[in-house]
């Protein structure tokens, strides 16, 4: 596993915490950023809050289930969770939404979710190396009220390097999706 050398110092200014983060993280572009949040000690959304306008684009969390809905174009997708003790992957799609109970639903032959719209707080589209293989993946990562990942979906995940019409497509929910300001 991947060490960094980079240490936060509760003495640091915003922006040396910032440039730490960033130099943590360009030590190996390809780390997961779960685990560098682990080591360093800090929350994953603010990694990606770290790498704004280098990797990563937050866009506008109000349009949440707007974001979602529009994964159905995407065909088959990588949806990973992960609660600190297990990750899980799915390969699936987006469709067949429904609301009930508050929750945005989700229910295709191939993937099955509940979101709790009410404690989503941030969305980044994120683009990396593959800590598997070092192709570029591209996704798009949720974040909750605590900062922790909520699910991510990975447009390409695990061996294949994004198509020229993935990488439009991820292109085009940027600047359809982009957090106004």
């Amino acid at each position: 596993m991947f060490q960094t050398s980079v240490n936060l110092s509760p003495d640091m200014t915003a922006e040396e915490r910032v440039q730490a983060i960033r130099e943590a993280y360009n030590q190996d572009r390809s780390q997961m950023t779960l685990m560098l949040a682990h080591q360093l000690r800090i929350q994953e959304v603010e990694i990606l809050r770290a790498l704004q306008g280098d990797t990563a684009y937050e866009l506008d969390s109000s349009r949440w289930e707007e974001i979602i809905r529009a994964f159905e174009s995407l065909g088959d997708v990588t949806v990973i969770v992960s609660n600190g003790a297990t990750t899980i992957e799915v390969t699936g799609q987006f469709g067949k939404f429904f609301n009930k109970d508050g929750f945005l639903n989700i229910r295709t032959d191939s993937l099955d979710m509940h979101i709790r719209g009410w404690e989503l707080a941030s969305v980044f589209a994120f683009k990396k190396p593959s800590h598997l293989d070092k192709h570029e993946s591209l996704s798009f990562q949720f974040y909750d009220k605590r900062g922790n990942s909520a699910f991510k979906v990975f447009l390409n995940f695990g061996g294949v390097a994004p198509s020229a019409e993935l990488q439009q497509k991820y292109t085009e929910f940027i600047e359809t999706f982009k957090k106004p300001g």
